[in-house]
């Protein structure tokens, strides 16, 4: 049993949530914005994904994003930038943002599910106690501490998108 088995499982409740609050979502909804000052469902789950992509490829392993490697920023029809997740975009941006299609978006999300599972699984104790940049070097924490804070975004990001789900659609939809 890895000793990343609570924070995967946490991440697995999570994806589950997010799969059932976009399962019966339209296009149309997705990429609403309840007003403009609030991210859609399609960019919030680009941006939980993206940044979850940077923390287990750049941050834990010093490797390049799937976003970049994979050329999921083609397929986005954005730039190759693998420092822009979302991060400090203002309300101008965020409404210009064209959301790929649903198959896009949901190969990437599928994509970077899989390379979390993949590197969570394979985490041993050692690789927990590692010592990686956070935000950015010099200031450094361990990755088991790392994994909190991707463990909040992802779990708060989910429940935005939830929220949406009710918003747009009433309730009853999570069971």
């Amino acid at each position: 049993m890895p000793p990343t088995e609570t924070t995967l499982s946490a991440l697995e409740r999570n994806w589950q949530m997010v799969d059932a609050a976009i399962a019966d979502m339209d296009d149309s909804t997705m990429v609403l914005q309840p007003n403009d000052q609030s991210n859609s469902a399609a960019w919030t789950l680009w941006h939980l994904n993206r940044v979850c992509d940077n923390f287990i490829h750049i941050r834990f392993q010093d490797k390049a994003p799937l976003w970049t490697s994979d050329g999921w920023h083609e397929k986005f029809g954005m730039a190759n930038d693998p420092a822009d997740f979302g991060m400090g975009w203002d309300a101008a941006k965020v409404a210009a943002w064209q959301a790929p299609s649903r198959d896009v978006l949901l190969g990437y999300v599928s994509a970077v599910r899989d390379a979390t599972k993949a590197y969570l699984q394979s985490l041993t104790e050692e690789g927990l106690a590692k010592q990686v940049p956070f935000p950015a070097p010099p200031n450094t924490v361990t990755i088991g501490d790392a994994l909190g804070v991707l463990l909040n975004d992802n779990i708060s990001h989910g429940g935005q998108i939830a929220y949406l789900r009710g918003y747009y659609g009433g309730m009853g939809w999570y069971r």
